[in-house]
């Protein structure tokens, strides 16, 4: 969790590692010279060269476009369909929170997928919300997840469909208290692995314009433009005789490049991009360090514990990979093909393609063991496996090696070892220590992972560096809850001087939290200028802004959010409230039961209702109103204090 914003981004499916045979020769990428990189492949670093989409390469390429399409890749985003879905709707198919008494119940209307969130006591139903879903993310292998729009602005429903085990139940991260119910933003970085580019508006967190419906061509071979281009040109390339340069070939790169083409997706773990870097920099052709580094925790007692996309960590951990030099995804599988038509032969044969040389015999397994298993590789060196992420899937451990015995296999994490980059062996201090801060705020939220990053923070004492660390140190003490530490790394620096908006968000809320809300604004209006379309970011500053008794100004700012997302809920509440501050009542009940539909257990909200319907001469419903508030939050002195009042 990033801050009291929620800024989670947790994957809500995966996607199978398929990519090429591994029979292809290679031939070698750019040099990189005096810090530039190159690249003979057209495309990598010409920006120029644009995106043509799938269906243009399929004008030339057709069979394979029908063979991809069945892909996991392929089938990875689409809309919310009967097709698409995987799930049964029948009668069981109900999900309860156990620890925020929610039901959720998926059903179809004609030919629309909706949720109803909904929730009991005794036999009345007491709240009731129903969302229309928009899109499926997964293939449908594993699991189907389900996103909605808003305006453009894209949320995770809290619900999933777990395919193996044919059952529904609360969205990974969502368990355990953790339910975010309709408002965990989907992101560039989930967007960008389950999709095809994306159009996005930058200066957002989760707004797009449009969406592909899954991954397409361009993902492994770069923006086809120029290619497209000189074909219709007439200018064919004989590539029995050579590459052609004008799109990247996976096929023809070096096994370390076709490897940094897979991880980009297939490497699940704490992604700290580069400065100036966003998710959708990287193009085939590309080391994946030039964009970002990915890191993945490193636990004593785990080496059986794997997250579900983590294929490539897993891989390279494999004396397969490490002895050879040449292992990369496409030395088993074939991205055009499906993991459900692949013959199993197809990765019998990666195996016996170095195990069945003299130099390096067959198998040493007793004979009967190897009858048992018909004679094969896979079952016993690369077995499926539960992740640690994702509940109720097993999957393809990518980690190939002679199997543990089973008291190894049930041995419990004892300790935290570290972070690991598994894309960069030579990454920088800063990027560590942004990693463990990353790591953090998304999974642990021990403050022994800040302690790391700041003395990573503060091994960087270079006058370059240290400009680069600023925000870094105020990220550092703000997620330490230490406002003063905070404010005095801002207190130098100008609101204008400053192009990182959550830099200039954790100041303004630094400031906020120490009550002096009038240094905040500045920092708050700098934090809406950089992402004028980040809803949270607005509402901070719609909030400030109040607090300053400024309530004109403000509601424009939660006008603006409504326009653009009227299930925003905080905007609701904030609007009724203004509305009741003017006595317009019928406008403040309009937001105040939106908002309360929005959130039924939100304190502000019910207090407010509570409120307008003591206005209306309707006690009632204003008893009702507090008594379910202090029922969720006993704490709330306000509420029990205008309990006894009414009373």
């Amino acid at each position: 969790m990033r801050t009291q914003i929620i800024r989670t981004v947790l994957l809500v499916g995966a996607i199978l590692a398929i990519v090429l045979p591994s029979f292809f020769c290679n031939t070698p990428e750019g040099k990189q010279a005096d810090g530039e990189h190159s690249s003979p492949w057209n495309s990598v670093y010409d920006t120029t060269i644009g995106y043509v989409g799938m269906q243009e390469c399929r004008t030339c390429h057709e069979n394979i476009y029908q063979t991809f399409i069945q892909t996991g890749m392929g089938q990875s985003f689409g809309d919310a369909t009967h097709e698409k879905s995987a799930a049964d709707f029948s009668a069981h198919a109900i999900v309860y929170d156990k620890d925020l008494d929610f039901y959720y119940k998926p059903f179809w209307q004609n030919d629309s997928l909706y949720f109803l969130e909904f929730r009991t006591e005794g036999n009345d139903t007491v709240h009731k919300r129903v969302q229309k879903i928009d899109y499926i993310i997964g293939s449908g292998q594993h699991t189907n997840s389900h996103i909605f729009s808003s305006n453009g602005y894209l949320y995770q429903a809290p619900i999933t469909f777990y395919t193996q085990k044919r059952k529904w139940d609360l969205a990974p991260g969502f368990e355990n208290g953790t339910n975010t119910r309709f408002s965990r933003l989907i992101e560039s970085e989930c967007m960008t692995c389950h999709n095809g580019l994306p159009e996005f508006i930058p200066n957002s967190q989760n707004k797009y314009v449009s969406l592909k419906r899954g991954i397409d061509c361009e993902r492994c071979h770069g923006p086809g433009e120029l290619h497209v281009k000189e074909k219709r040109a007439g200018n064919i390339v004989d590539t029995s005789k050579g590459p052609d340069y004008t799109i990247v070939n996976p096929r023809r790169l070096s096994t370390e490049m076709q490897n940094n083409i897979c991880q980009r997706c297939h490497l699940q773990g704490i992604a700290v991009l580069n400065d100036g870097k966003n998710f959708f920099d990287f193009r085939p052709g590309m080391h994946l360090s030039e964009v970002m580094n990915v890191f993945m925790p490193q636990y004593e007692g785990a080496q059986d514990k794997m997250i579900m996309a983590s294929h490539v960590e897993r891989m390279k951990k494999s004396a397969c990979y490490v002895n050879s030099g040449k292992m990369s995804c496409i030395t088993c599988h074939n991205p055009h093909v499906s993991v459900k038509v692949t013959p199993r032969t197809q990765y019998l044969n990666a195996c016996n393609s170095c195990h069945a040389g003299p130099k390096q015999p067959h198998c040493t397994e007793n004979m009967a063991v190897r009858a048992a298993k018909n004679d094969d590789c896979v079952t016993c060196h690369m077995p499926r496996n539960g992740s640690i992420d994702i509940p109720h899937v097993a999957v393809t451990d990518h980690y190939i090696r002679k199997r543990p015995l089973q008291d190894t296999l049930e041995k419990k994490i004892t300790a935290f070892l570290g972070l690991k980059c598994f894309n960069n062996d030579n990454v920088d201090a800063i990027t560590t220590a942004r990693a463990f801060m990353e790591f953090y705020e998304r999974y642990n939220g021990n403050t022994g992972l800040i302690d790391s990053a700041l003395r990573y923070l503060n091994t960087q004492q270079e006058d370059e560096a240290t400009k680069k660390q600023n925000r870094d140190f105020i990220r550092a003490y703000f997620l330490l809850n230490n406002y003063n530490k905070v404010v005095e790394y801002g207190a130098p620096l100008k609101p204008e001087d400053i192009n990182d908006a959550w830099a200039a968000y954790r100041i303004g809320e630094s400031y906020y939290n120490l009550q002096q809300a009038d240094k905040a604004l500045p920092w708050y209006k700098r934090a809406t200028d950089i992402w004028p379309y980040s809803l949270d970011f607005q509402n901070k500053y719609g909030t400030c802004l109040l607090a300053l008794g400024k309530p004109a100004e403000a509601q424009k700012v939660f006008s603006f959010i409504y326009s653009e997302n009227p299930d925003y809920q905080s905007a609701n509440t904030n609007l009724g409230y203004l509305y009741l501050q003017q006595g317009n009542m019928t406008m403040a009940y309009s937001h105040l039961l939106r908002a309360v539909m929005l959130n039924p257990d939100h304190e502000q909200t019910l207090i407010n209702l509570a409120v307008v319907y003591h206005a209306n001469s309707e006690d009632g419903k204003a008893k009702k109103a507090l008594l379910h508030l202090l029922k969720k939050h006993p704490q709330n002195q306000q509420a029990r204090a205008m309990l006894m009042d009414l009373q």
